[in-house]
């Protein structure tokens, strides 16, 4: 019987079995380190591939210069711009070492069907390297292009919707868009531009240069010529490209343009032969008549004397801003910054202007005179040249209101003193909004003899004939200052006068608006003073008038209570609505009115005394003639009637022939708040409060002394 635990129990281990067990030993999991030195060759190895790979593909292109990709760059090319490519003779596209080099000769590539030309772009020959990276994203960058026997068409079509640089299947248009390029060489190379919207067009044609290696030895030189909105232009340049600027980019402009009887220079350092793009340039134009340089991209400014300007241009996108403006046009300065947005359907402009010393004469194109001739021969002159009847004021010049739907406007002009003859003017502050034809001038305030104006102008070219409504406030001014240039001694007048005119007229010029106005024009003169340096004919008492002309001094001035001038305008006819002044001594009335239409001037003046006067001749003065050759009739019928009555009772008796010149003084004081309202004649009364009968009634329409009606002032043909 066997006992558990044995030793004799034991089974022995046999050599082979112990083999079989040691051939089968338990798994052992692998250190992480092992594990990344094997993710790490693996990675490598596929680097290695790639690298080895593109350097096969690199090398095989290097060593046949990529020539076999000609037929495939013609039929991809062509398949992804929608144009035919063609290349009739050597063909290379391959890496050099980095840099793609692209070498074609007989290049072609055609433009669109409506196109005026066949092809886009032709080639003798091109050569060029390009940045691998900025085919990829970024603007494409040229490091060298040699160009010979090429020509490049430009066109826009005539909507302006399509050109011929905007490769896709649509058609579309896009602004053009050069590539920058560090260094070029070119010979017996064209440009053309053309746009049938802009109405411009222009050819370009390079003069070789020579280059020896990688440098290039002589500037890019250019000429050519176009019109511009029907106006021929010339122009030259260069690109001076020296040694030492050349690995940099750098590229030194030069540029002349001469267009309408104006000069333009252009010069600036370039980063890229083409790049200006936030370039700085420097411009400078000089010519006879600004208005004809800018006319020629289609925005209409007033015409002026010869000009100088100066100006840092820089382009970004469609925004050209000229910052650091100084110039002259005629004998004023002017400054400042401005900017012209080239977007659709119109131009943008918007300046910031500045003037120091503005001459009067210079301000005569902004209502149609011609400046030369108002300061050679003066304004009647100037006016005849536009067509105005002889001895007319008002020109009939048109005031451009067509060109103005060619663009937009926001600018603002301040003037700090104006050289003026007789009426002083300073700190002019203009402000112009142009929106699609809507023209305004607000606000516009100037200064004038210690008073200030404010206008409001509104020009409205939509409506035909253009509608323009006036509206015009002199605030209170002193009048010693204001009549100073007319005889007014400024020492001895207190007296202030104020003032609006509001009007609306249509036409487009400054003849036919105000001919066809219809408003209301007033003059208020408050309480003050009033001395003339020699003769005291504001109260038109011809009495005192012989009188004061005989002592030949003054020993007293003038002393207003108040007064009005007041016209009613109707189809450009102003009929005094009233005339009335008040003095210490007398009242003044006023009749008759004016014409916008003929420039007949028809008013008389009449002075009442308010005490008795013995040698007075009470007798009407008249204001005759017209705007440009006004007259003062002193001797009226009624003084030589009474002069003649005066006669006739001398024969009788002697002393009583005085009777004919005594005023018995009943002139009703005048109640001075309708006055300073200025109100119309209808409203106007005595101090005590009547109705005055000396106003009204009708009686502002006729001119004293059996003159005509104002109404048939305007009866000359209009123009």
């Amino acid at each position: 019987m066997d006992t558990p635990g044995r030793l004799d129990d034991v089974r022995p281990v046999y050599s082979d079995e112990a083999v079989e067990v040691d051939r089968h030993p338990p798994a052992t999991p692998q250190p992480p380190k092992a594990r990344r030195g094997r993710g790490w060759r693996i990675a490598r190895n596929v680097v290695l591939g790639v690298v080895l790979v593109l350097f096969l593909i690199w090398l095989v292109l290097y060593i046949t210069k990529g020539r076999f990709l000609k037929h495939p760059f013609e039929r991809i090319t062509t398949s992804f711009i929608h144009r035919d490519v063609k290349v009739r003779g050597d063909f290379q596209l391959f890496f050099d070492p980095i840099t793609i080099k692209f070498l074609a000769e007989g290049m072609t590539v055609s433009n669109p069907a409506w196109a005026s030309k066949p092809n886009l772009f032709e080639a003798g020959r091109i050569d060029t390297r390009i940045a691998p990276l900025s085919l990829i994203w970024g603007k494409k960058r040229f490091h060298f292009l040699d160009l010979s026997k090429g020509a490049v068409d430009l066109e826009w079509d005539t909507a302006h919707k399509a050109n011929t640089w905007t490769f896709d299947a649509t058609g579309g248009g896009k602004p053009f868009e050069l590539p920058i390029i560090q260094r070029a060489m070119v010979a017996g190379t064209t440009l053309r531009y053309r746009d049938p919207q802009m109405r411009l067009t222009a050819d370009l044609s390079f003069q070789p240069i020579r280059s020896q290696g990688s440098t290039i030895e002589d500037a890019i030189r250019f000429s050519g010529d176009g019109v511009a909105r029907d106006t021929p232009f010339t122009l030259t340049g260069a690109l001076l490209s020296p040694n030492d600027t050349v690995n940099r980019g750098k590229n030194e402009l030069q540029l002349t343009a001469n267009a309408a009887h104006n000069v333009i220079d252009v010069s600036g350092t370039l980063p890229g032969a083409t790049d200006i793009e936030t370039v700085p340039l420097a411009v400078r134009a000089r010519g006879r008549n600004a208005a004809e340089l800018l006319g020629i991209i289609g925005v209409a400014i007033p015409q002026t004397r010869g000009y100088t300007a100066k100006a840092t241009l820089v382009k970004a996108g469609d925004l050209y801003s000229f910052t650091h403006f100084a110039g002259r046009f005629g004998a004023s300065d002017l400054g400042g910054t401005f900017s012209i947005r080239n977007i659709q359907p119109r131009l943008k402009i918007d300046a910031a202007l500045a003037t120091r010393s503005l001459d009067i004469v210079d301000v005569a194109p902004f209502i149609g005179y011609n400046p030369d001739v108002v300061a050679t021969k003066g304004a009647v002159a100037a006016a005849a040249v536009t067509g105005a009847a002889p001895a007319r004021l008002l020109p009939d010049a048109n005031l451009r209101v067509e060109a103005i739907k060619n663009f937009d406007a926001d600018v603002r002009w301040t003037v700090k003193d104006v050289r003026s003859r007789n009426v002083p003017i300073s700190n002019i502050d203009l402000t112009v909004s142009l929106v699609d034809r809507l023209l305004k001038l607000s606000p516009f305030t100037f200064s004038m003899a210690r008073g200030n104006v404010a206008a409001d102008i509104v020009m409205d070219e939509r409506r035909a004939p253009m509608r323009t409504d006036y509206d015009i406030r002199l605030a209170p001014t002193p009048m010693g200052r204001l009549l100073a240039g007319y005889g007014v001694d400024e020492a001895g007048t207190t007296g202030v006068v104020k003032g609006r005119i509001k009007m609306t007229g249509t036409g487009d010029t400054l003849h036919d608006s105000l001919s066809s106005a219809t408003g209301r024009m007033a003059v208020i003169m408050p309480q003050g003073t009033m001395w003339a340096r020699n003769v005291q004919i504001s109260e038109l008492d011809i009495g005192t008038f012989v009188q004061k002309m005989f002592e030949g001094k003054l020993k007293e001035p003038v002393h207003l209570n108040c007064g009005l001038i007041g016209f009613t305008v109707r189809d450009g006819i102003a009929a005094a609505d009233p005339i009335l002044i008040d003095t210490q001594k007398n009242v003044i009335v006023g009749r008759g009115g004016f014409s916008f239409r003929s420039e007949a001037l028809d008013l008389a003046f009449r002075a009442d005394g308010k005490k008795i006067s013995l040698f007075s001749g009470q007798s009407p003065v008249g204001l005759n003639g017209s705007f440009a050759k006004p007259g003062i009739a002193v001797i009226s019928p009624q003084l030589l009637a009474r002069a003649g009555a005066g006669v006739g009772l001398g024969v009788l008796a002697p002393p009583a022939a005085l009777l004919a010149f005594v005023d018995i003084g009943d002139a009703k004081a005048t109640q001075c708040g309708p006055v300073l309202a200025g109100a119309a004649a209808a409203a106007q009364r005595t101090k005590g409060g009547k109705p005055r009968d000396d106003v009204g009634r009708g009686t502002t329409a006729k001119a004293e002394n059996g003159r005509s009606d104002p109404a048939t002032l305007g009866t000359t043909p209009r123009k």
